[in-house]
This record gives C-alpha cells, sequence and structure tokens, in this order.
C-alpha cells in the first residue's frame, strides 16, 4: 500500500512530491510524459530560474524529486477507483494508496469533427463509466486509439455492439485490439437531437447510438468523472481550499483544477495537495495501525 500516488510529472504533480518526499512519505510519481511542458520553448517568467525550455524544467524537476526520496514510473494511467482507500490502473499494472493526487493538466483541444461539440450529451460521451448504463443493447463507438481507448470500451459491455475508430489516427495499443476497429479517418458525428452515426472522410456512414471519446491518455477530468468527483460548469475538477476533491483522500492540482494556465499556479496548487495529502495520509495511519 502507496502513502500517496501522485499522477502527472508536471510543475503541480512534482511539487506535491517534492513535500511529500521530504515528510518521509516516499510518494510515487506517476509520470505520462511533459505535457505542456513539451511545448513551451522558453519559460521566463517563473520566479528565480534562468530562462530555460519546458523540457529542461521538466527534467530538473524530476530529478530533484528523486533525489529527495520520489519514486517515479514512467506509465499510462487508465483510471482511479475506490473510496477509502484507491486503486490507480495503469498499463503496468494497479497500484494502491491511501492518497491520490491528480495532477493530470488538461487535454487542450478537442479533435476537430464536425457535429462532436453540438451533440454533446445526446449521444457523445466522455464517460462510459458515468454513461455506459444509457446505452444498453445499442450500437456505441469508442473515438481514440490507444490503451484509455480500450479502457472505456471494456466499461460497455451492457452495449449491443462497440466499435473502436481510430479517426485515422496511428494505433499505440499496448495489446490486441479484442473489438471491431475503423481506421478511417471521420469527417463528421451526424444526428439531429441525437447522434444517429458517423460519417467518415470517404463519405461512407456508420449507423450508431452513442460515440465516447477516448483520445490520448484520460486527463485529471475524466479520472475524477469516472469515480465520482464533481466538476464545475466548464469541466475542471472542483476541490476546496486544501486542494481536496468532494472525496476523501482524493486531491487534484495545476491545470485540471482550471484557473491560470501558468506553471507558478500549478507549482502552489501543487504545494497545496502535497501538504494536505501529508496530512491526511499521518491521520489515516493513526486511525489504521494495521497498515
Amino acid at each position: 500500500m502507496e502513502n500517496i500516488i501522485i499522477i502527472g510529472s508536471g510543475p503541480a504533480g512534482t511539487a506535491a512530491a517534492l513535500y511529500a518526499a521530504r515528510a518521509g512519505l516516499k510518494p510515487l510519481l506517476l509520470s505520462q510524459g511533459m505535457g505542456a511542458l513539451e511545448k513551451a520553448e522558453r519559460i521566463e517568467n517563473f520566479y528565480g530560474i534562468q530562462p530555460m525550455s519546458g523540457a529542461e524544467l521538466h527534467a530538473q524537476g524530476e530529478a530533484q524529486a528523486e533525489a529527495l526520496g520520489a519514486r517515479i514510473v514512467r506509465t499510462q494511467v487508465l483510471g482511479v477507483s475506490g473510496f477509502d482507500t484507491y486503486t490507480v490502473t495503469t498499463t503496468d499494472g494497479a497500484y494502491e494508496a491511501i492518497a491520490v493526487i491528480l495532477a493530470t493538466g488538461v487535454k487542450r483541444a478537442a479533435p476537430p469533427i464536425a457535429g462532436l461539440r453540438e451533440l454533446d450529451g445526446r449521444g457523445v460521451s466522455y464517460c462510459a463509466v458515468c454513461d455506459a448504463f444509457f446505452y444498453r443493447g445499442e450500437r456505441v463507438a469508442v473515438l481514440g486509439s490507444g490503451d484509455y481507448a480500450l479502457s472505456e470500451a471494456e466499461e460497455l459491455g451492457m452495449a449491443g455492439s462497440v466499435t473502436i475508430l481510430t479517426g485515422g489516427a496511428p494505433q499505440t495499443f499496448s495489446k490486441p485490439c479484442p473489438y471491431p476497429l475503423d481506421t478511417r479517418p471521420i469527417e463528421a458525428i451526424v444526428g439531429e437531437e441525437q447522434v444517429e452515426g458517423v460519417r467518415f472522410a470517404d463519405g461512407e456512414t456508420l449507423p450508431l447510438d452513442g460515440v465516447f471519446i477516448a483520445l490520448g491518455t484520460a486527463g485529471g477530468s475524466e479520472m475524477a468523472r469516472r469515480i465520482g468527483a464533481a466538476l464545475d460548469e466548464k469541466g475542471n475538477v472542483q476541490v476546496d481550499r486544501e486542494m481536496q476533491t468532494a472525496l476523501p483522500g482524493l486531491f487534484a492540482a495545476g491545470d485540471c483544477t482550471g484557473g491560470l494556465l501558468q506553471v507558478a499556479k500549478a507549482v502552489h496548487d501543487g504545494t497545496v495537495a502535497g501538504l494536505s495529502a501529508i496530512q491526511y495520509v499521518r491521520t489515516y495511519r493513526k486511525n489504521h495501525p494495521e497498515l
């Protein structure tokens, strides 16, 4: 049983790891890559550093966290489940923890597919766990080309049929895809009041009752939604002043909580989340001496 698992090694996640490591809790940091920092060519507005690239800042942060005792595992996180304690499922296996900090950043762009926004909530969904019940016996598809898409498809067992649509993107599945697979580029999601199908770039239409979006990796909002934590009207993870969600032991920090998408704000959030998670774990272990 881990003390604290931090999902995301950007400024928010790494800041949380620094404090948890200094507290002797040996946090486990699950890194899914650099996120937004990868596209930052030059950072010169963060206190106390010489101008550097986002990649350089990310590397320095990870090295600092490891030097203090944090452990870093590079893997893709598929989801979080639990309540009193948590299980984090990854492509490399599952990890259990007393506390989890979501610091995954945000997905900054939706795929440029006509009809996607217009039919959001009317057949277009971003959460299979949340909405699978409504598609019992119906025809659904999952849009995605990696393990996150397979994970979402597995949640749709009550559907009549499940198809994986890659939309023309390269396949990055780490295991064979057991579902019907269509790799053609998608031109539009079609339907008047509800989703009726997807139209491919070649003009052919696949009749569907629902489309689940699972591009790339699961972000903080997707994980929070799946486990039952609240989101605000903009889809950001709702947290209190201690960066805790509505679920005890589940915290969130950085871009996934909204506000300024800046390194300084992410570091502040991660610091607060790390300190809050430290206190939570210490109290939890005091009340559960068997651990």
